[in-house]
């Protein structure tokens, strides 16, 4: 059992790494603009924020380990602050690769975790991550774009980055097999992992312009299209 899940959770990792693929070939041609990127970024953030209070957020309330709750998520709250911490004292195109390498990673293990939870969870936080993760592979390549002109070598960057996903799920299907609170303990650290996602990362990023009504709009038209998956796949 836990092989099969590791092999579709790694299976499923190939959907997101190769939006980040796309998403850096399109803006080696094109640089979108800032209003779409801010849509883009609203968008990603309300699909995130859905499959983390729908999917993650009710295995953590309905099983009853409270004090797993609280390590696993204060272990979060950590690692996330170390990881904006790191972001801060990031340098060039060298730092910023490595920010968004170590973000790449968790994305992989929060979905690992997704898919110890049950295949369903796993399937959404996919859909999820692989809206996030494009949104990555366009700041990839158009921050490369400034001091790196083959638009092959950018793409080819994307890619080796993209390939932390796939080593993320592998690192976090195993946590299946681990004890009932253990297994709580890693949602937990999942469920801050995403919120940290769209408070401090999608929506930070998306408010650098200036605010339009049909760009904050498309965070709640995320929320609701995540809901009505939810719904369709019952």
């Amino acid at each position: 059992m836990g092989d099969l899940m590791a092999a579709a959770a790694w299976g499923y990792t190939l959907i997101p790494a190769g939006a980040a693929i796309a998403g850096a070939a399109v803006a080696g041609n094109t640089r979108p603009g800032p209003n779409l990127v801010s849509a883009i970024q609203h968008f990603a953030a309300g699909v995130v924020f859905a499959a983390a209070a729908g999917e993650i957020l009710p295995d953590v309330m309905h099983r009853g380990s409270p004090l797993a709750t609280v390590i696993g998520g204060a272990i979060g709250v950590g690692v996330m602050l170390l990881v904006k911490q790191l972001e801060n004292w990031a340098k060039g195109p060298v730092g910023l690769l490595a920010a968004i390498g170590i973000d790449i990673l968790i994305d992989g293990l929060v979905l690992g975790i997704g898919f110890a939870a049950g295949p369903k969870v796993g399937l959404l936080l996919t859909i999820a991550l692989t809206i996030e993760v494009l949104f990555l592979g366009l700041t990839v390549a158009n921050e490369l774009g400034e001091s790196v002109r083959s638009r092959a070598k950018i793409v080819a960057i994307t890619a080796a980055l993209a390939l932390l996903l796939p080593i993320g799920a592998l690192l976090g299907t195993p946590i299946a097999l681990l004890p009932d609170p253990i297994l709580t303990g890693f949602f937990a650290f999942g469920l801050i992992a995403l919120l940290y996602l769209v408070t401090e990362e999608l929506l930070v990023e998306a408010h650098e312009t200036p605010d339009r009504p049909w760009v904050t709009a498309m965070f709640f038209a995320g929320f609701l299209v995540l809901l009505l998956l939810e719904e369709a796949i019952g």
